[in-house]
């Protein structure tokens, strides 16, 4: 029992232990933060959903060394953007821009949420129009369920 505390410590500290460091930091600070925020708005071709600052990955982590080059040798984000967009399309920023080729991105979810609030109101019309044209029994099919009814009780 004795022996359980250690490894839960163990098992706990592992996906710490396993997280990648970046060495590769910039000495100036401000450099270093302008740089992150850059990377935070560029996505990692291999995690997909990741910025390449949050990734692990090989590539991100190449990527990340070439936008501290183009930090370094004085590029502002603007053209650190278009220099990756240059060589990996609009694709591999987090938020991409609306143009000819992005414009169904963006109203994508509207448009779902317009034909999914149509599809509910139609079917919330047709279940009213069903129920308000309930039909009263005549008096053969009142006489008919009788005897039905008669019938099972009697067995």
């Amino acid at each position: 029992m004795k022996w359980l505390l250690p490894v839960l410590i163990l098992v706990i500290a592992l996906p710490v232990m396993a997280s990648g460091v970046d060495e590769n930091v910039l000495a100036d600070p401000a450099k270093e933060a302008e740089a992150r925020a850059i990377m935070e708005d560029l996505r990692c071709l291999v995690c997909q959903n990741q910025s390449i600052d949050d990734s692990n990955a090989d590539m991100a982590a190449d990527l990340r060394a070439v936008v501290r080059e183009r930090v370094l040798a004085g590029d502002n984000a603007p053209q650190i953007y278009d220099y990756m967009v240059a060589r990996y399309g609009d694709w591999i920023l987090m938020r991409p821009p609306v143009n000819e080729s992005t414009w169904v991105l963006w109203l994508m979810p509207a448009i779902l949420i317009v034909l999914g609030l149509l599809v509910i109101s139609v079917f919330l019309r047709r279940g009213r129009a069903q129920a308000q044209t309930v039909t009263p029994l005549s008096a053969q099919e009142e006489a008919d369920l009788e005897t039905v009814i008669g019938k099972d009780h009697r067995g």
